[in-house]
């Protein structure tokens, strides 16, 4: 096990009725500015819960951050937070809208001359943020505890990502009944986006860290075995209780300490959103299981010990296992209402020497926890999931 460092500094408020501690969370005098997506919180309650905890403190609102939010949208909410002295950024909404918040809250400080550098940066050159305190309404992304967001810029095809400890949400509120009137596709997002967050932390290579690959399995387990009873009954508390905590569980940075890391499928995904704008979970579903065949050469041990303890998987030859364990991945998805080919999107087999030529004119040339997954093999990927 490598050597770390771990804080993680978000107080999370799990439950029924939590979203009552943001008057607790809040300062009295805090200019609040409230982003939100598309407006379902005012359909479900959420709102109302929220405006009720957050009394008379000046709140202003940002509606309208979209799924892979928006670089042009979230600097509309910069200038209000500039305009109004905002102090204090509440997302009210999932994983989108909590990585909106993390960059108006970094972009709004900001004394760069293009806010944008903060993606082109990876968020490496930022000194300070306004505070955030989080309500989730969607389990998917671990944005509520972590210091991680992905922006997309539609104008010129990009989505970035930037990480750094100043946009760690102060607290978040995770209260599962917020989530009951989701639309199952959303759900099923949620679903496949927290199992490849933890196979991109998982599968790579034994770092003889035992407890993150028993916690890392456990959560794959759960999320097996909850994601059908929470897709059939959407109003079973304990089952989408146990998505919720799970979801946040995948990318809160435990699993990942003193271990190597992947995160190539969701450089590759990120492309596929860039430009076909297919569901970041969709894309992840497409990659990982083509990604898995291509790499198994480097992922063996790991991809043995996925098989055993994940999938329980023991009979055969060592390549009849793997094969197994992919083929089972791959189902996962399908049974949850998430395609896995390209051609179930309409995108044409040519987008994998596109994506591998962007790549390559950014200088991605290396990615994966070897760092031997070359724009060559990201097409491989690809052609192999058409």
């Amino acid at each position: 096990m490598d050597n770390f460092t771990f804080h993680n500094p978000t107080r999370i408020h799990f439950g029924r009725g939590q979203i009552a501690k943001l008057d607790r969370e809040l300062p009295a005098d805090a200019r609040v500015l409230l982003l939100a997506g598309g407006g379902s919180i005012k359909q479900n309650g959420v709102y109302e819960q929220v405006k009720k905890a957050l009394g008379s403190r000046a709140v202003f609102e940002f509606f309208g951050v979209e799924a892979n939010p928006d670089y042009d949208t979230l600097m509309k909410a910069v200038e209000i937070c500039r305009k109004e002295k905002v102090d204090w950024i509440l997302p009210v909404g999932g994983g989108s809208v909590l990585d909106g918040a993390k960059f108006v809250a970094a972009a709004v400080p900001f004394t760069g001359s293009d806010p944008w550098e903060i993606l082109t940066t990876q968020g490496t050159q930022l000194k300070t943020a306004l505070p955030i305190g989080a309500v989730l309404t969607l389990p998917a992304t671990g944005s509520e505890a972590n210091g991680a967001s992905v922006i997309s810029r539609r104008a010129i095809k990009e989505k970035l990502a930037f990480i750094s400890p100043v946009v760690f949400p102060k607290f978040s509120v995770l209260d599962p009944e917020t989530t009951f009137s989701l639309p199952p596709r959303q759900i099923a997002n949620g679903i496949g986006d927290a199992f490849c967050h933890v196979m991109e932390q998982y599968l790579t290579y034994p770092a003889a860290a035992a407890v993150q690959d028993r916690y890392a399995e456990s959560i794959l387990r759960v999320l097996i075995e909850v994601a059908p009873k929470t897709l059939a009954n959407p109003t079973d508390y304990d089952a989408r209780a146990n998505l919720v905590w799970a979801a946040t569980c995948a990318l809160n940075g435990v699993i990942s300490v003193g271990v190597p890391q992947d995160w190539a499928t969701h450089t590759i995904g990120h492309e596929l959103t860039a430009l076909h704008g297919i569901d970041h979970a969709r894309t992840l579903a497409i990659v990982l299981p083509n990604l898995m065949h291509v790499q198994r050469g480097t992922k063996r041990a790991k991809l043995l010990q996925y098989a055993e303890r994940v999938w329980d998987i023991r009979e055969g030859t060592e390549d009849a296992r793997i094969d197994a364990a992919i083929a089972k991945t791959r189902a996962f998805y399908e049974n949850i209402g998430i395609k896995t080919k390209l051609s179930d999107y309409d995108v044409p087999a040519s987008v994998a020497s596109e994506v591998a030529k962007r790549l390559a004119s950014r200088g991605v040339t290396a990615i994966g926890e070897r760092g031997d997954l070359t724009p060559a093999k990201v097409e491989e990927i690809l052609r192999l999931a058409a």
